[in-house]
């Protein structure tokens, strides 16, 4: 292993610089208010569990799917950027992680057809429209996810607009909050998602059929994010590079052709992980079972990445890096078991760890 790590590295994007390598995934919390005043509102858990992530020195920490309306959050407890009671809870939170030294990013989504789910520890079940907590979801087409699923009402041209305005507003709001960095959230079978992948978008207008068509969408929502979200700052964008499927779905090649088309538009990296679009359908799951992907698209568009799926050892990520299969890995379940994971990763490549100030005499 070589004396300087490759996941110590700092990374710079436009004018930010991110102090290493080691980024924490969006991960929702399901843990916000369903309604009133404080509905998609962060509290003191988000707080707390991204502050101890901050603490444990990860570099870059992406905030959950973070929904762009009321309707576009997943479940009812989803964290949500449509108000300003929501920015100026975030603003606790961007505060905290950049004292420590983190940058605070956030992911801005749009659940789709797949909004309306309970919490995962109550089943996780979809919540039917006109229940208590349950509402109508919505879609490029009327095709539920699965047969459990409401099908979705199919989105007019003119609600299109609408949608892509609020990515747009949750942009400013998400700079207005303190964030540096924003994810346009494209993947996992979510909106953006469903209308790139002809499985799940089924339309015969300027939005379905053709590739070219079938992008628009995210298209035009990166165009509206970057047009108001500052110029020195950097645009993620995340996709599934693949739904799983032989035949009739979103695939690797179709990804390699959007990367290049969202680098011309000013994204600056882009988060490759895979599926959720198709129901049903078998993943070959296994430690870096996404990170090919990644690679690939490093390689034919020349636009940064970041991978991400089932990495958890300190010499695995450190490969990663090396190899020049990702520019950045991004954590998830490994981060949830161990917050620290950054000062173990340090004290075994050898590296210099980020010890808050007031841990220093446990070092």
């Amino acid at each position: 292993m070589p004396a300087a790590s490759a996941l110590f590295e700092p990374y710079t994007l436009r004018s930010l610089t991110i102090p290493n390598r080691i980024w924490m995934a969006p991960m929702c919390q399901y843990s916000a208010e369903a309604f009133g005043p404080g509905a998609g509102v962060a509290n003191d858990w988000h707080l707390a569990h991204y502050a101890a992530r901050a603490a444990g020195g990860t570099g870059l920490i992406l905030v959950e799917a973070t929904g762009v309306s009321p309707e576009g959050r997943i479940s009812p407890a989803d964290l949500g950027i449509w108000n300003d009671t929501q920015v100026e809870a975030f603003r606790r939170i961007t505060r905290l992680l950049e004292e420590q030294g983190t940058v605070p990013g956030i992911q801005i989504a749009h659940a789709g057809r797949k909004a309306s789910t309970d919490r995962p520890w109550q089943g996780g079940a979809p919540l039917a429209p006109g229940t208590e907590e349950g509402w109508q979801p919505v879609g490029p087409s009327p095709v539920a996810f699965d047969p459990d699923h409401t099908v979705p009402t199919e989105l007019t041209v003119d609600q299109i607009k609408e949608i892509t305005g609020q990515f747009a507003d949750a942009a400013r709001r998400a700079q207005d909050a303190g964030f540096k960095v924003v994810e346009i959230h494209g993947a996992h079978g979510y909106l953006i998602g469903e209308f790139l992948s002809p499985h799940s978008n089924k339309r015969t207008d300027a939005y379905g059929g053709s590739f070219e068509n079938r992008v628009r969408l995210a298209l035009e929502v990166t165009d509206a994010v970057r047009a108001v979200w500052p110029e020195e700052l950097p645009l993620f964008f995340r996709v599934s590079a693949t739904d799983w499927l032989e035949e009739g779905g979103w695939n690797a090649d179709d990804t390699v052709r959007l990367a290049a088309l969202l680098k011309e538009r000013g994204v600056d990296l882009l988060d490759v992980s895979t599926g959720g679009n198709a129901a049903g359908v078998r993943i070959p799951v296994g430690p870096g079972y996404q990170v090919p992907f990644a690679a690939r698209v490093r390689d034919e568009s020349a636009l940064p990445v970041a991978a991400v799926g089932l990495i958890t050892e300190p010499a695995q990520a450190e490969k990663i890096l090396a190899n020049g299969e990702a520019d950045a890995v991004l954590l998830g379940r490994e981060l949830l078991r161990n917050p620290s994971w950054a000062r173990q990763a340090a004290r075994e490549l050898g590296a210099e760890p980020h010890i808050p100030k007031q841990y220093l005499r446990a070092r």
